[in-house]
Order: C-alpha cells, then sequence, then structure tokens
C-alpha cells in the first residue's frame, strides 16, 4: 500500500520568499531550524496556504500577500510503501529487573521490550512524485486533489497546523473528535456529515418560508384556512336545511306525498350506502386476501432462506451460556499462561544473549601477546635492578669493611659491613617480588570464568524455558480438543473465533424465530380482518333483505326498481304542489353544490400532507438520534483508546507527574496525577497544559489514522515553553507519531534540535 508524505515545497511568490526551495523532508520526523525571522512561520502558512486556501485579508492579519504579485507555489509529494515504517513500544513502559542486574522494558501486554535504540526507519520505496499547487483561490487547488479528500480545513488547522498559542486548548473538541473518530466507518460519508444533513432537513419541515410546501407550519396554517372555508359552506347548507323544514311543512296531500317520496329516497339512500359499504368491504375483502397471501409467500421464503442458509449444527452452538463462559475463562487462563511462557522465553533469550555477549567481549579485548611483552620488559628491568644494586652495595662495602680492618677503624667496618648486609637484603627483596603472583592476571581468568558460567547459566535458562514452552502448548491443546475446540488446532485466537461464530450462529436462529413470529403474527390478524370484513358483508347483505342472490347486481335492480316507484309519485304530484317543485329546484341546485364537498377534500389532503410531513419529520428524528447514537458509539469504542494512548504520552511527556487524562460525565476534560489528584485543565501551568493538549493531539492522531494521511503535521515551536526533561518527553512522544504521520517542527532553538535527535536518530534536519 503506497501512502504519500511531503518531500519539498517550491514558493513561487509568498511573503518574503520568492523563487525559494525547501527540502527534502523525509516521511517521518522533520525539524526546519533557523534563526528567528528566517521565514519558519512564513513556511508553515504558505502549507496551509496551498492545501486549504489563502487567507484573506481580515483586520491587521498577515496574509503573506506581495505588493505587486500573486501568492503561489506548489507542494511535491513522494510515495512510499506504508509497510515500510518501524512500529515502536510505547516509550512509558515499566523498568524490570534481571536476576543478573540487567534492566529490560517490558510492555503493558507484558512482552519484553528491547531496550535499544530505535531502529532506523527503512528507505522507502520510491514512486514518481504528485504536485499540488495553487495560484488564486477562486482557481481552486491544482493537481491530484485526492491527496487532501480526507481531511477539511478545520481539522487541519486544529490538529495539523500546531502552534504554541494553540497548544493552550483545543478548540470545537465535540466536533473535530467526531469527524476524526468517524472517518474510518465503513459508510459513503462522515456520520457527522450525515447528521447536518439531517438537521438542515429538519430546519426545513419548520420552517415558515411560502417556498417549502412540506413545513408543518405552512401546512397548518393552510388548514386553518379550509377550516374557515368549510365553516361558510355549513352555513350555507343550514340555510339550505331551512329551506328543506319548509318544503316538508306543505299540506297533509303534498306531506303523504312526500312522505312515500321520502321513505322511497330513504330506501334508496340506504341501498346506496349499503352498496357503497358493500363494495368497499369487497375491495377490503379483496386487498386482505392478497396481503394474507403475501405474507405466506414471505413465511415461505423466510423458511426456505434460513433452511438454505442453514449449517450443520456443531456443539459449540449447543453450548449453554454458563458453559461457555467457563470455557472463555478457561481460554483467558490459558493466555495468562501463554503470555508467561512467551514473557520468560524472551527474557531468557535475552539474558543469554547478553552474557554471551560479556563473555566474547572479555575474550575480545583481552590482548595476551601485548600483556606478555610488557611483562616480560618490566620482569627484565626487575632483574637488571636485583642484580645491579646489590651488586652495587657489595662492590662499596667490601672495601670498605676490608680498609677499616687495615687500619683498625670501627666506624669504617661496621659501614662496610652494614652496606653488604643492606645489599643482601635488598637481593632478598628482589627475589620476593619477582617470584610473586600476578593478581590481575588472577583476577582476569577469574572475570572470564565467570562471565562463562553466568553464560552457561543463561542458556541453560533458555532451553529449560523453551521445554517449557512447548509442553504448555501440548497442554493447551489438548485442553482446547478436549473442549470440542480440536478445529482451533491450539490456538487461542482460533478458540475464540470459534465460540463467536457459535454466538453469532444462535443470535441467527433467534433472528429467524423472532422474524418467523412476527410473519404469523401478522398474518393471523390479517385472517382475523379478513374474516371480520365477510361478517359485516353478510350482515350488510342481511340488512337490504337480500338473503337470496348476495350480489351487487341484485342490490342494482332493487335500486332501479324503487327509483321507478319514485318517479310515479312524482308524476302524480306535479299538478299539486308547484311549491314543492320550486322547492325541490332549489334543493336540486343544492345538490350540484360543491363548494363543501372539494373543502372537505381539499382539508383531507392537507391532512395527509400533514401526516405524511409528520411522519416524514418523526423518521428524521429518529434518524438523528440513531446517527448521534452511532457517533457515540463510535466514540464510546475509540475514545478509550485516545483517552488511554493521551495518558501515556502525557505521562512520558511530565517523566510520571501527570499519569492519566479522562472526560467526565459532562464532557469536561481533567487529568490526574500520580498521587491521583484529579484537575482542570485551567489549574495548570501554561507548560503543562501545552503538554496535555500536545498529548490528546498526538493522541487523536495515532488513533484516526484514516484522517489526513497524506497531510504532514505542522508544529511551530511548540516545545520552547517546556523544560529540559519534559522537553525530551515530548520530543519522544512527537518520534513515535512521526512513526505513522510525518511530522515537520520548526524551531529556532539548537537545543529544542538536539532534544529532537535524541528521540529519533533517523531525524532529517533542514536548515532556513
Amino acid at each position: 500500500m503506497k501512502r504519500s508524505y511531503l518531500e519539498h515545497i517550491k514558493i513561487v511568490s509568498f511573503g518574503a520568499f520568492s523563487n525559494k526551495a525547501v527540502g527534502p523532508f523525509a516521511p517521518h520526523l522533520n525539524v526546519v531550524y533557523g534563526p528567528n525571522e528566517a521565514g519558519k512561520t512564513t513556511l508553515a502558512s504558505f502549507v496551509g496556504g496551498v492545501l486549504f486556501g489563502w487567507e484573506e485579508a481580515r483586520g491587521s492579519r498577515n496574509t503573506y500577500k506581495p505588493a505587486n504579485a500573486e501568492r503561489s507555489g506548489s507542494l511535491f509529494f513522494a510515495q512510499r510503501d506504508a509497510s515500510s515504517g518501524v512500529s515502536s513500544a510505547p516509550s512509558d513502559a515499566p523498568a524490570l529487573a534481571a536476576p543478573d542486574g540487567r534492566v529490560a522494558a517490558v510492555e503493558a501486554d507484558g512482552s519484553l521490550a528491547a531496550s535499544a535504540a530505535p531502529l532506523p526507519t527503512p528507505e522507502p520505496s520510491r514512486a514518481p512524485e504528485l504536485e499540488l499547487s495553487r495560484v488564486r483561490n477562486s482557481d481552486g487547488l491544482q493537481g491530484d486533489a485526492s491527496l487532501v479528500a480526507d481531511i477539511d480545513k478545520e481539522t487541519f488547522q486544529t490538529m495539523f497546523s500546531l502552534t504554541s498559542d494553540e497548544l493552550r486548548t483545543l478548540r470545537n473538541t465535540t466536533d473535530v473528535t467526531a469527524k476524526l473518530l468517524t472517518a474510518g466507518s465503513g459508510t459513503g460519508a462522515s456520520p457527522a456529515h450525515a447528521l447536518a444533513t439531517v438537521q438542515e432537513k429538519l430546519a426545513e419541515y419548520t420552517s415558515r418560508a411560502a417556498g417549502v410546501e412540506h413545513s408543518i407550519a405552512n401546512l397548518t396554517t393552510q388548514e386553518n384556512e379550509l377550516r374557515a372555508k368549510m365553516t361558510a359552506a355549513a352555513e350555507e347548507a343550514e340555510r339550505f336545511k331551512r329551506q328543506d323544514k319548509e318544503f316538508r311543512e306543505l299540506e297533509p296531500q303534498r306531506n303523504e306525498l312526500l312522505a312515500r317520496l321520502d321513505a322511497l329516497n330513504t330506501s334508496i339512500e340506504t341501498l346506496t350506502v349499503q352498496r357503497s359499504n358493500i363494495e368497499k368491504l369487497d375491495h377490503e375483502i379483496d386487498s386482505l386476501t392478497d396481503q394474507v397471501a403475501s405474507l405466506c409467500d414471505e413465511e415461505d421464503v423466510l423458511v426456505t432462506t434460513h433452511c438454505a442458509a442453514d449449517r450443520s449444527v456443531s456443539e459449540l452452538v449447543e453450548l449453554p451460556a454458563s458453559e461457555e463462559r467457563a470455557l472463555r475463562d478457561q481460554i483467558d487462563s490459558l493466555a495468562v499462561d501463554e503470555a508467561k511462557c512467551e514473557h520468560a522465553v524472551d527474557l531468557a533469550q535475552d539474558n543469554f544473549a547478553t552474557s554471551k555477549a560479556a563473555y566474547e567481549a572479555l575474550l575480545e579485548t583481552d590482548d595476551e601477546r601485548a600483556q606478555r611483552e610488557r611483562a616480560r620488559r618490566q620482569r627484565s628491568v626487575q632483574v637488571g635492578l636485583s642484580i645491579a644494586l646489590p651488586l652495587m652495595f657489595v662492590c662499596t662495602g667490601l672495601p670498605l669493611f676490608i680498609h677499616g680492618r687495615e687500619i683498625t677503624s670501627l666506624s669504617f667496618t661496621a659501614l662496610g659491613i652494614g652496606l653488604v648486609v643492606f645489599a643482601i637484603m635488598l637481593a632478598l627483596a628482589a627475589m620476593v617480588m619477582l617470584f610473586r603472583p600476578n593478581k590481575e592476571e588472577d583476577a582476569k581468568e577469574a572475570r572470564k570464568q565467570d562471565a562463562q558460567w553466568v553464560m552457561l547459566q543463561d542458556k541453560k535458562k533458555l532451553e529449560a524455558c523453551l521445554e517449557s514452552q512447548a509442553a504448555f502448548r501440548n497442554r493447551a491443546r489438548a485442553q482446547l480438543d478436549a473442549a470440542g475446540l480440536a478445529e482451533a488446532q491450539g490456538s487461542l485466537r482460533r478458540s475464540r473465533t470459534l465460540l463467536d461464530e457459535a454466538k453469532d450462529a444462535r443470535a441467527e436462529n433467534n433472528l429467524f424465530q423472532q422474524r418467523l413470529q412476527a410473519l404469523v403474527s401478522r398474518r393471523s390478524a390479517l385472517e382475523e380482518s379478513l374474516a371480520s370484513a365477510k361478517r359485516q358483508r353478510r350482515r350488510l347483505y342481511e340488512r337490504i333483505d337480500l338473503r337470496a342472490e348476495r350480489t351487487l347486481d341484485a342490490v342494482d335492480e332493487a335500486i332501479a326498481q324503487k327509483s321507478q316507484q319514485r318517479m310515479g309519485l312524482m308524476e302524480a304530484s306535479e299538478g299539486l304542489n308547484r311549491r314543492y317543485g320550486e322547492l325541490k329546484q332549489e334543493l336540486s341546485h343544492a345538490q350540484h353544490l360543491r363548494d363543501f364537498d372539494e373543502y372537505k377534500l381539499l382539508y383531507q389532503q392537507i391532512r395527509t400532507r400533514q401526516d405524511e410531513s409528520a411522519q416524514d419529520y418523526a423518521r428524521l428524528l429518529l434518524a438523528r438520534r440513531m446517527l448521534e447514537s452511532a457517533i457515540a458509539t463510535w466514540e464510546s469504542k475509540s475514545q478509550p483508546e485516545v483517552y488511554r494512548q493521551a495518558s501515556r504520552l502525557l505521562s512520558l511527556m511530565t517523566d510520571g507527574r501527570w499519569t492519566k487524562v479522562s472526560l467526565t460525565a459532562e464532557g469536561r476534560l481533567q487529568v490526574t496525577d500520580a498521587v491521583k489528584t484529579t484537575r482542570d485543565p485551567g489549574h495548570l501551568s501554561l507548560g503543562t497544559c501545552q503538554q496535555l493538549y500536545l498529548a490528546l493531539r498526538i493522541a487523536l492522531l495515532m488513533t484516526a489514522d484514516n484522517v489526513g494521511r497524506a497531510v504532514p503535521i505542522l508544529a511551530d515551536d511548540i516545545l520552547v515553553n517546556f523544560d529540559t526533561s519534559r522537553r525530551a518527553g515530548a520530543a519522544r512522544a512527537l518520534a513515535e507519531l512521526a512513526r505513522m504521520r510525518q511530522v515537520i517542527l520548526f524551531t529556532c532553538h539548537e537545543e529544542v534540535v538536539e532534544a529532537l535527535r535524541e528521540a529519533d536518530p533517523t531525524l532529517n534536519e533542514v536548515e532556513l
């Protein structure tokens, strides 16, 4: 997998720079060193301007626009194989003393980490350079814009472009965290972006703008207007009712005729209503029958699909929950034992390598030829002096002794005897020194033997640990096979996978049963509704006295017969009731007025649209809740890792003074020191507060690896407020971040460069 990084910067015109090239930059840790006013801040602003647009002139802010030229330039990105990066153990691993006094670093998971300096990063594989350039903001970014497609300007300014002042806080913490932690969610768009879109649509449903047809507020206004029109139409209907009352209060003959006509009208109307009800019930029965058939088909498809996808049930699928927990506990216990064995083997290997190296070093540093030559010269000098000095004193003492005897001088005789005796003692002392054993050689030989003995003991320990490890693996496989996990072939990870697969199979079976039960319940409800509709249709036919032939044609025939009877009565009463005709004409005209019906129809349409808008609004509310829940879930999974990394990095920077970074239930950031005292960031010193927010940014950047993969981290003199010890810890934290992302730090302080060089021997230095 190829990963891009910034390799060169070419400034055509920006601020005080003109036709300036800076680089090359390495894919890991870089430092740009130069004196004050060398252009370090200008260079950092240029990178952000090319990627996300030049700063517009607002107030007194420096936009780095030359007087007679446009800001322009290019960034050149190279590619490297992402697998070539070298990861290292966390630098805050506790120290473990070995039996012979050596010290090794122990990881949080119990494995032994090497205590040597970090290995140099392998040279990345070369690929054609990619150029990104910009002249005017209106022209946009020129080149392969996919390099910055996974990051926006706000995230870059907050997380990727760091200054000493910005390290005092973390602006828009919730928004930036959501963007970073949900960028790798696997969806087509970030859930944070989807949540913003849902919020915009929710605002449309509560808007009062005239152009928004689905606005609930606008639909409510239309409903009120139609209700007022319906009231006016109802008043007109009341007027026609009064005329109808007058019509019914005519002479008894007309009343009798009208009564008979009314009876016929009522009968016809009843038949018409019943016919409409029967027709509706027929449609309902047909619809329910289709739905029941559809549900039966769904049940068949569900059962067929489940049977086709059903796997052979193993013993693990039938395993009870208590036995599964016991089996998982057994696997966890075996995992602990396995880690102990691996730790013991690693420790034994390191001890054997160390003791072997110490023994070989003693052998290599022992220059026996030079020592023998030096001892031979020393012995020659000693022999010469032991012979020359006694002879000299003897040659001096004997003449004095003889001369004293000749002149009978007691003093010369005593002096001669004294010189001879002194010569004899000197000779004896020289003999003693010549034959005295060499303690240095004996000590060196003893050290060799001790080193060889330690090496042999370490080798035996290593062999014993390897045998113990092999025995553990055999024992673990036997236990797993006995527990029904023979398919795992002794792998604890595969065993957990098999248990998880069995758990998923049980869940799928339960889901199938639930879905099948839901379909059966729905089908039963529809069948009951179908039976009820048939009973209602039978009762309707009974009410209109059509027990023999229960069809709509029979109803139509009965309506036609009663209509003919009504026509005959109306022809007979035509001469008697002119007024009846006039009133009938007005009432007939009233029957053709459809204002009230149209208003009712429009009113129902508005109500329907209201219901649809309410349903859409409810769906959007549900979508917002689900998105918020999804983002909270992602954050609950990722944030503990973020704060764990931030705690580790802060402890590394402060040399264990502050050990934990956490978030309260109210969303406030807090930090805990080594004696369990918790404080808010506002109560910390300036340097400690900057170290806290630097640790948070590094932890976020390390966790959200899918955000801004090609964009470098630009840090402008962020270590100036750190003391020597904490500067070294921060340098190690930046070096750890540089193993995952490209880091470019700008500084004018030589001690900062030295701290970075000590933290990362592969540091790439660029001077301005």
